[in-house]
């Protein structure tokens, strides 16, 4: 397969409401999507996202890496998507979110060529019959706001079928955190709840939220200490908490994850297309996160369209479960870029909401312009 054509849309989409995080507060979804075209004129989708506090890619810069790449991208054979990374690597060191964004419409293409959906492709991958059928996956809500706001928006979206939730913590004090989680997680009980500080605690404060009584409902704390401690800081936050640790911003690849195994300071992960730099590698990631029985959270980066949902839905369906949900953002935005966005049923995502062949999904070009950062037009490589 050759690439004979690239279009780079960066976006700007404004999101349903703020979304108010430790160490930011994001308003509008500043992503980029790639529409590739091979030799034989079909169309393949990639997508990513800035994200300067975990990734290190602001839009500029990442506008700028897959405008490289994508002007390279027609001096290579593109058959085996085994070596994709590899050539990939060829092209451009580091830079996980734009590799990223390249290897999924490759592979948006590349399945479209099998004849098969990207999640079957993705499931026999991991040794899956061709025939077996994926199960639903549970959707993630995220809770923030006022106190009032947080409860009436659990009430809603419990009626609604979700049973996963994150608490975004870190911007109020301990006690103030800790008397909203034991809240929330009295009013859900018996639900997975999880809180996210982004890195924001000091290891003394994490390690009292992590010990008080009324964290003793939550599934996991994610990410609660930066990732730039000392492994030191994790192992003391690991061997003194009560609850399940998760990591995210100390998570980019499997040799992050060795590393976190061979120290014990992890319970689970959360895995992010931008930061492992592609499916293939987030493939790899989730292997070895259940051969030593740890749990998985994917996510999407706040907030993605249904392009980059689709591509991490397709990564859960060939995961044998999800215990720790899957955090799908196109559902924060004012408005998708697709045709038939993907959307919630009872709190859950379907494979058969994916197309037949492919990522399932398609972008409609005229809401991509209307769609475009008053910044950058459009690219053409």
């Amino acid at each position: 397969m050759k690439i004979v054509h690239a279009q780079i849309y960066p976006l700007s989409i404004p999101l349903l409401e703020p979304i108010k995080m430790s160490g930011e507060t994001v308003s509008f979804a500043n992503t980029i999507l790639l529409r590739l075209k091979n030799n034989l004129g079909r169309t393949g989708w990639g997508e990513a996202s800035a994200a300067p506090l975990m990734t290190g890619e602001t839009l500029e810069s990442l506008l700028a890496n897959v405008k490289f790449l994508a002007s390279n991208l027609k001096d290579f054979n593109w058959d085996n998507p085994d070596e994709y990374g590899r050539q990939l690597g060829k092209l451009l060191y580091a830079n996980s979110s734009a590799k990223s964004c390249v290897e999924m419409a490759l592979l948006d293409l590349h399945t479209q060529e099998k004849g098969i959906p990207l999640w079957q492709y993705l499931r026999m991958k991991r040794g899956c019959t061709e025939a077996s059928m994926p199960k639903p996956l549970p959707l993630l809500r995220m809770l923030g706001g006022s106190i009032e706001k947080e409860i009436a928006d659990a009430k809603k979206f419990h009626d609604e079928g979700y049973r996963h939730w994150k608490i975004k913590v870190g911007l109020l004090s301990v006690d103030d955190d800790l008397n909203r989680a034991e809240n929330l997680c009295n009013l859900l009980k018996g639900d997975t709840i999880s809180v996210d500080a982004n890195g924001a605690m000091r290891l003394e404060d994490a390690i009292r939220f992590c010990t008080s009584p009324k964290s003793r409902q939550l599934s996991f704390a994610e990410q609660l200490i930066s990732s730039n401690l000392p492994l030191s800081d994790f192992l003391e936050l690991k061997k003194r908490s009560e609850i399940p640790i998760g990591l995210d911003e100390s998570v980019h690849g499997v040799k992050e994850i060795e590393r976190f195994i061979a120290a014990g300071v992890l319970d689970g992960s959360s895995l992010k297309l931008i930061k492992t730099g592609g499916l293939l590698s987030a493939l790899d990631c989730s292997d070895l996160l259940e051969k030593h029985g740890l749990k998985i959270n994917l996510a999407c980066k706040v907030a993605e369209t249904s392009v980059s949902a689709a591509a991490t839905a397709a990564l859960g369906f060939a995961i044998n479960g999800l215990p720790w949900g899957f955090s799908m953002s196109n559902q924060y935005l004012k408005f998708d870029v697709c045709d038939s966005p993907l959307r919630a049923k009872q709190g859950h995502l379907e494979y058969e909401q994916l197309g037949s062949v492919g990522l399932g999904v398609e972008p409609d070009i005229d809401i991509l312009r209307e769609s475009l950062t008053k910044s950058f037009p459009s690219i053409e490589c």
